[in-house]
């Protein structure tokens, strides 16, 4: 197996690797590799200390988003994820960015941060940065959002794109720090995850995510 994928699996910017990679049936090794406390190595992997980092044989790089178009150019034989013509490639970039750069800070750096991650850590929640994302902040992205889906089933042309995959890993973090869509408000968004969510290569990593959490929550 040549393809090692370095991180944790509660990253949505790895998860959104595997699940592309899941998604290929290419065959992979997940090391785990903490954001925090990495051994020297790892720096050669990625210069900027962040995951995922890939390695290929003797070829190696970071960033989740190029390690995805890597794998996209690297197997062309292989189903698309990145569009399948100019207009779709720059709009599944553009939604990959968006979930990565507007729903990431949110979802991930303040709700699954401060729900999950720091209580595991033995620091307080910042129940007030929670809130005040949730009600200021995170509304106006997931009205964009379910305006740019309307009644499609995928986000980008009639089958899935790495967009879908970007968007889905942002909002099961928002899950895995105890909040929900609210169907009533999104209905289009909240479908569209259920279905994303319902894919064999998410229920593969899910239950790991799980067992994970739990044992995170016990720390707490």
């Amino acid at each position: 197996m040549s393809l090692t994928l370095y991180g944790a699996p509660l990253s949505p910017y790895v998860r959104k690797v595997r699940l592309l990679l899941d998604e290929k049936a290419l065959d992979y090794q997940l090391e785990i590799i903490l954001p925090f406390g990495q051994p020297d190595w790892y720096r050669e992997l990625s210069p900027l200390g962040r995951i995922p980092a890939l390695k290929d044989g003797d070829f190696s790089l970071a960033d989740s988003s190029v390690i995805c178009q890597y794998i996209e150019d690297k197997y062309p034989q292989l189903p698309p994820l990145l569009g399948q013509s100019a207009e779709q490639r720059a709009r599944v970039r553009w939604l990959e960015k968006y979930a990565d750069y507007e729903l990431g800070p949110l979802c991930t750096f303040t709700l699954f941060r401060n729900r999950a991650l720091k209580p595991s850590m033995g620091q307080p929640c910042d129940e007030q940065a929670v809130q005040k994302a949730l009600s200021e902040k995170l509304p106006a992205h997931f009205d964009y959002l379910e305006q740019s889906l309307g009644s499609a089933q995928f986000l980008v042309g009639d089958s899935l794109t790495l967009a879908d995959l970007a968007l889905a890993c942002q909002l099961i973090n928002m899950e895995h720090g105890d909040e929900q869509l609210d169907a009533r408000r999104w209905p289009n968004l909240t479908a569209f995850h259920g279905r994303i969510k319902a894919r064999p290569s998410l229920q593969k990593i899910l239950p790991g995510e799980q067992r994970t959490l739990a044992k995170m929550a016990s720390k707490a």
